[in-house]
């Protein structure tokens, strides 16, 4: 008989999803758990988001629309790139509406990777981008990004992992789980060898609109050698709303679309209605969430740091993440993060789960209150002081 597909068998586990069905078990069991494991917003969606979601549901836009999304959505994404990024002109007929950022990425290493194509990508890294790179036949290039540079790419190692069968290099900024912002030198430099080279760049912008120093800054402002996933999920509070999208250079559009409709026909008619409204009407209300979000962050830093006694060479400024150092507690993170749930009853993502450089790192979320937050700390601080 025949079994499971060889594909299928060598795909990671995203380890988190993990602890958090652990996490939720523990609780079902009656105990009181930290959630600090996963990015997932406990602010409310807002209001004028929720009510355009109701409204069209109440009006019939219910069934399908066109596989590259509603027209005034595309109309709204190139009208808030063109204002939030330096004037940056998208062409609304270079996006494509999907059911999230995660869908998105099929379609651009799908429209762009043959086997044995090679993606350029940062370890420490979000695990999805090398599962898609080798699910779809290609090869995920790591290249060591380090805390104490603040997990930046060094330029010149870029250059030298490029080869014949490099496609594209993969960006994250804001930088989950690192929480770093790539500051515009950067990018530029980034571009810059896109530019030269004839590869391409891969900007995951999910995280823009939560940057605490400053405007985050589009691979677009740079070069239009780029493909660019951005969606509603972090900054709108939009997680099970499942809305992203894709831009993408026009040569690709179209592959990307039949893409699209063959998986996944199109994204939830009413869901990009409420889409077109969170990009129109809630930017005061996502910049209220980013103080929230920063509130958290300047309070969870240094108490890990004082209080808990990790170490924290690069601090974030984007996301809502916090990457520590929990070397002094050992080197096996995997284990770590089951012990501190088990034991401590918090949960926290191990840095190994984002590549081998991650390993003897923890991932803490700032994605909850300060009440629990600060609950979170003192139950790591009395687990850490009898395993340091």
């Amino acid at each position: 008989m025949y079994g499971v597909s060889k594909r299928a068998e060598v795909i990671r586990p995203f380890v988190v999803m993990d602890v958090v069905a652990r996490a939720k078990e523990l609780a079902a069991a009656g105990h009181d758990i930290v959630r600090l494991e996963i990015g997932d917003p406990d602010l409310p969606t807002p209001a004028m988001i929720t009510r355009a979601a109701e409204a069209a549901m109440e009006s019939g836009d219910t069934g399908y629309t066109q596989s590259a999304g509603l027209p005034d959505l595309r109309d709204a994404i190139s009208a808030h790139y063109a204002s939030a990024y330096h004037g940056v002109t998208v062409d609304p007929a270079d996006i494509v509406v999907t059911q999230g950022t995660s869908p998105a990425m099929l379609l651009v290493f799908g429209a762009l990777l043959d086997p044995g194509d090679e993606v350029i990508i940062s370890d420490p890294c979000y695990p999805a981008y090398p599962n898609y790179v080798n699910f779809l036949g290609g090869v995920p290039v790591p290249l060591r990004v380090r805390a104490e540079e603040g997990f930046r790419y060094r330029p010149e190692e870029v250059r030298a992992a490029i080869t014949p069968r490099t496609r594209a290099i993969m960006v994250n900024s804001p930088c989950n789980p690192t929480g770093t912002v790539l500051p515009p030198e950067d990018l530029a430099a980034l571009a810059a060898i896109a530019e030269e080279t004839g590869v391409w760049i891969v900007s995951d912008e999910i995280y823009h609109g939560l940057d605490f120093s400053g405007a985050s800054r589009s691979i677009r402002e740079f070069t239009d050698r780029a493909f660019v996933l951005n969606g509603f999920s972090k900054a709108y509070a939009m997680t099970g709303w499942r809305l992203g999208y894709l831009i993408a250079p026009r040569a690709f559009v179209r592959p990307a679309e039949k893409i699209q409709q063959n998986f996944f026909l199109c994204a939830n008619h009413f869901v990009q209605v409420a889409g077109t409204v969170a990009l129109t009407e809630a930017q005061g209300e996502v910049a209220k969430m980013r103080e929230t979000y920063d509130e958290r962050r300047r309070y969870l830093v240094p108490a890990l740091r004082d209080e808990v006694g990790l170490r924290i060479d690069a601090e974030p400024t984007g996301a809502f993440y916090v990457f520590a150092d929990a070397s002094a507690w050992g080197t096996d993170s995997l284990d770590m993060s089951r012990r501190i749930l088990e034991e401590a009853h918090v949960s926290c993502a191990p840095g190994v789960d984002f590549g081998p450089g991650g390993e003897g790192f923890l991932r803490f979320s700032y994605a909850t209150s300060l009440d629990r937050l600060r609950e979170g700390v003192s139950r790591l601080a009395a687990w850490g002081a009898g395993h340091s």
